[in-house]
């Protein structure tokens, strides 16, 4: 029977600072919610560990519909 190691990298939330658990390896663009505050995050740097919050990606429209007068 052989063991292996779980890999776990630790990183801070970037919105309400606790500390956060990343199941590893850890890689750019992983996806993890802080368990306190429930942001949506991503990784953005692996040594050491940093997230950020995710970004929906842009396509250049504006939400409000110019349309209405």
């Amino acid at each position: 029977m052989s063991k292996t190691k779980t890999q776990v990298a630790r990183a801070t939330c970037p919105d309400c600072e606790e500390r956060i658990l990343v199941q590893g390896p850890a890689r750019i663009g992983q996806k993890v919610n802080c368990p306190n505050c429930d942001a949506e995050l991503e990784v953005i740097a692996v040594d050491p560990v940093e997230l950020d919050w995710v970004y929906d990606d842009y396509d250049g429209e504006e939400d409000e519909d110019e349309d209405e007068v």
